[in-house]
């Protein structure tokens, strides 16, 4: 009985796969394609093709060939499409490529806060890194509202027509002063807000990619004041360096200002030419990171008695080696992304060059710290790669790629010999090395392009005829443009950071206590611990651990709860 019951059911099982894929094959063939038809032998000349063609209804295209034709114009009469009506269309697709490419880089510089977060808190030790990767965290959105409120409308206000993104017609009104018998443009006046005067598809474009450049440059100093920066002062700086310092900068090179045009009024080459920010955003971000670690002293425990440097180390280098490879990443838009303007073919040697100089960077570090000291040295590593990137970010469009490795291998060189200047001449402490980065490599940057611009890109660039040459192919007055840039950078945001930070000291004061500092400041300025779970070893500055025994209360979340955490 069981054996004919076996039978029965495989018979049905059978029977019913039989009918199913009977099924699935009369679908298949009533969904397939029907073969065309030959016409018949005539002697009639065959009839003209349409004049719009159209993939045939219902059919799958799986090249694509067939995919985006004649038929996707938008015209009043399909059989008889204008050239306006064309050409309108093609305009219009031109300008969305632009867009859209101006967008997705400025999302990848956006992500570059996360690697900035990384690498800032891997450089600093295991008690300060909530308060570490807390700052970075929030100067996006402090440094947005910024920019949103005031510092859009005095970096862009008055730039004129961005053509590559549509014309941007309503950024028109930049206040001018009259100097020499030439107008000094000095800050824009339309975009406050970004109000209804502003409400442009290329306007919004502009202001999201020009605000995540401008964070870039904020962030940069939480790495130079971290572990006894306060926080209420770190709030203060993130408003008026967005707000105010940045954009005054950038308006001068970016936004139509005066160095901008220094080619025009005076004939220096194309005026104060910074592609993609090695002297707006870095040199910007490192001279203010300088004000502020000098006006805030170095750490506790970091010189001896005699002014020697102790070194400190960070307490995850695999954290800041992986946000270096996440700035890396970022860089291909903060570099290329600079066109614009996705049809600009040139985006392949910018993003060529950007990632030639960040290998020399980094190559030529490891060596240099290898010959002097025996051992590459994960940091410096970090930091040539980053040097390298910063200082291309401003020729990258304008020199060839042995040009590019040549510049990024003196970065690694630059940024180590930086570092041991700020910490043992200068005596300024810097955790992560963001002046030698930022400072150093930014200045060095736009002078590279003054050297090496070889002439080949840039037609128009700043409104003056010809293509952006460097002294080194026959216009020295290109570098001289680009000296005037960067020393007025220096003074400008130094003289303003340092007075900016030394208000703030009279006010709020801008460093923790000596009990903060040294308890950490986790607890006591942000009220979280990054490592709950353990406590550091009675006497280890570096940052290894160990399990902590369980309390059978919680610590309440305040400065005194902090001194039962050993750290030094």
């Amino acid at each position: 009985m069981t054996m004919r019951r076996r039978l029965f059911v495989s018979f049905g099982i059978g029977v019913v796969l039989m009918f199913g894929v009977a099924g699935l094959r009369s679908i298949a063939r009533a969904q397939a394609p029907a073969a065309p038809v030959e016409p018949a032998a005539t002697t009639a000349p065959p009839p003209a093709p349409a004049p719009v063609a159209a993939a045939p209804v219902g059919v799958p295209d799986p090249t694509g060939d067939n995919t985006g034709t004649a038929s996707d114009v938008t015209v009043k009469d399909a059989k008889n499409p204008t050239l306006n009506e064309v050409m309108a269309t093609v305009g219009h697709n031109k300008i969305a490529i632009n867009i859209v490419w101006t967008l997705l880089t400025g999302f990848l510089v956006m992500f570059m806060q996360a690697g900035f977060a990384l690498v800032e808190t891997g450089f600093c030790r295991a008690k300060n890194a909530a308060h570490t990767m807390a700052m970075n965290f929030m100067i996006y959105p402090i440094g947005m509202m910024g920019y949103w409120i005031c510092g859009f409308a005095l970096q862009m206000g008055g730039v004129g027509a961005v053509a590559a993104l549509g014309g941007t017609p309503p950024l028109n009104s930049e206040f001018v002063v009259t100097l020499f018998g030439h107008p000094f443009g000095l800050f824009g006046t339309k975009g406050f807000f970004m109000g209804g005067d502003v409400y442009d598809v290329g306007v919004y474009t502009l202001f999201l990619f020009q605000m995540v450049f401008m964070d870039t440059t904020c962030t940069i100093p939480t790495g130079a004041m971290a572990e006894r920066w306060k926080w209420s002062s770190f709030l203060i700086f993130g408003f008026f360096i967005s707000m105010f310092t940045y954009p005054l900068f950038a308006n001068w090179v970016w936004g139509g200002g005066w160095l901008s045009q220094l080619g025009v009024n005076f004939g220096l080459g194309h005026g104060h030419v910074d592609f993609a920010g090695s002297s707006v955003v870095h040199l910007v971000g490192g001279v203010s990171a300088l004000a502020g670690a000098w006006i805030l002293g170095p750490r506790i425990g970091k010189y001896t008695k005699e002014g020697k440097p102790v070194a400190i180390p960070g307490h995850h280098i695999p954290m800041a080696l992986l946000g270096t490879f996440i700035l890396a990443f970022g860089w291909f838009g903060f570099n290329p992304g600079s066109t614009l303007a996705g049809g600009d073919l040139r985006i392949a040697v910018v993003a060529t060059n950007t990632m030639l100089a960040g290998t020399g960077g980094a190559i030529a570090a490891m060596v240099y710290m290898m010959v002097r000291f025996g051992k590459p040295d994960p940091s410096m590593m970090a930091n040539g790669l980053l040097a390298g990137l910063v200082a291309i970010t401003a020729p990258c469009a304008f020199v060839t790629a042995p040009v590019a490795m040549l510049i990024g291998v003196s970065s690694g060189v630059l940024v180590c010999w930086a570092v041991f200047f700020v910490e043992g001449t200068l005596k300024i402490d810097d955790p992560v090395g963001a002046i030698a980065v930022h400072g150093f490599n930014g200045a060095w940057g736009v002078l590279s392009l003054g050297l090496f611009a070889d002439g080949v890109y840039g037609e128009g660039w700043n409104g003056v005829p010809g293509k952006v040459t460097g002294l080194f192919y026959g216009a020295p007055k290109q570098f001289f443009a680009q000296c005037i840039g960067t020393l007025t950078c220096i003074v400008f945001v130094f003289v303003t950071m340092a007075l900016f930070f030394k208000v703030v000291d009279m006010i709020v004061g801008n460093r923790v206590s000596a009990e903060v500092e040294l308890a950490g400041l986790d607890l006591a300025e942000v009220g979280a611990l990054a490592y709950p779970e353990f406590v550091q070893s009675p006497g280890n500055s570096v940052g290894t651990f160990e399990p902590s025994r369980p309390s059978p209360a919680p610590a309440p979340a305040s400065a005194g709860a902090t001194a039962r955490v050993e750290s030094f």
